[in-house]
């Protein structure tokens, strides 16, 4: 086996061995909780029911089995794509994660790409005038940003835009449009949770690309490109920017866990019928097969994204394809 393809099945046994873990987790943490596992499921009207009633339930929940075979039909679950039937609503989780999901990537999605153009276009512009006024001015201004709560962005953005302005509305959407006017509407409503992740999500991929872009610059095919005539801003931009693509592509599939993590908060805040919002409902509910599912769901996005990252890693930065080539 040469060496990437090690490198490959040791990647792959990390990704295998990191998602064994979190389901792991994710199963296990509820049931050792201390307390009753059905008075975590169904609240205080856990001791109102008869014997009979408790022992009904647990065979519906699938609590009256030991532990190791629960985990087994837990496993089982996953593969089939079974994972058990929500105690708010009656129905399976699959089939609700299923309507939620779509409306999460329409939030996320536009903001992860607006917030990591911005954050590396300033990032890239504050490595170039780094030392200056306007390379103070920029890291100063964007670490305040990024120092900010994610809620309380967004309730600014509220009072600022529906409360003074009236330009926009607060709330997100009922259901999924099916004309032209809705779909307007309904980016009308998308402006201000993609706006607060954005603005929340800008700090980190600005600090990772003014980071790489200061160690791409003080490269010697920087200097030769400089001695040679070269314009500055082509320098930057057309030379020194593509090698530093790496580590902020880096980023941005790593910060894919805080952006559902900050998503959970903005779903809530506006309202928007996404996975974020269904944990917080699934919380508050006790629905413990939904709060599982929605949890899996995250944590196998996370993972996943990972994934693409390290598979794609060759098409940002073409430094990869050739030392992988070289080992064959």
């Amino acid at each position: 086996m040469n060496q990437r393809a090690r490198s490959i099945a040791r990647t792959v046994a990390q990704y295998v061995v990191t998602l064994w873990v979190a389901i792991t987790l994710n199963f296990a943490l509820p049931r050792l909780a201390p307390g009753d596992p059905l008075e975590f499921v169904i609240g205080a009207e856990a001791g109102t029911l008869t014997p009979a009633q408790r022992d009904q339930v647990r065979r519906e929940l699938g609590l009256d089995a030991t532990l190791p075979q629960q985990y087994t039909r837990y496993l089982g679950g996953i593969l089939s794509g079974d994972l058990g039937v929500s105690i708010r609503y009656a129905r399976p989780v699959t089939g609700i994660l299923a309507e939620k999901i779509g409306w999460t990537i329409l939030l996320l999605a536009p903001s992860l790409l607006i917030g990591v153009l911005i954050g590396t276009a300033l990032g890239a512009l504050s490595a170039w005038r780094r030392g200056t006024r306007s390379d103070l001015t920029l890291l100063v201004s964007v670490l305040a940003l990024d120092a900010l709560p994610v809620f309380w962005i967004g309730m600014v953005l509220i009072a600022v835009f529906v409360g003074m302005l009236g330009v926009l509305p607060a709330f997100g959407v009922l259901s999924v449009p099916d004309s032209a006017t809705e779909v307007r509407n309904l980016g009308q409503r998308l402006v201000l949770p993609v706006a607060t992740l954005t603005i929340a999500g800008i700090g980190h991929t600005f600090l990772v690309a003014r980071a790489a872009m200061l160690t791409a610059l003080a490269e010697d095919y920087v200097a030769f490109a400089q001695a040679r005539g070269i314009r500055e801003r082509a320098v930057v931009f057309r030379h020194a920017l593509p090698n530093a693509l790496l580590p902020i592509y880096t980023n941005v599939a790593l910060g894919m866990g805080a952006m559902v993590s900050g998503a959970v908060l903005v779903e809530t805040l506006f309202a928007w019928p996404g996975v974020g919002r269904l944990i917080v409902d699934a919380v508050a509910a006790r629905d413990y097969p939904l709060l599982q599912g929605a949890l899996l769901l995250v944590v196998i996005g996370t993972v996943g994204a990972n994934v693409l990252a390290d598979a794609t890693y060759h098409l940002v930065d073409p430094r990869v394809r050739r030392r992988g080539a070289g080992n064959h």
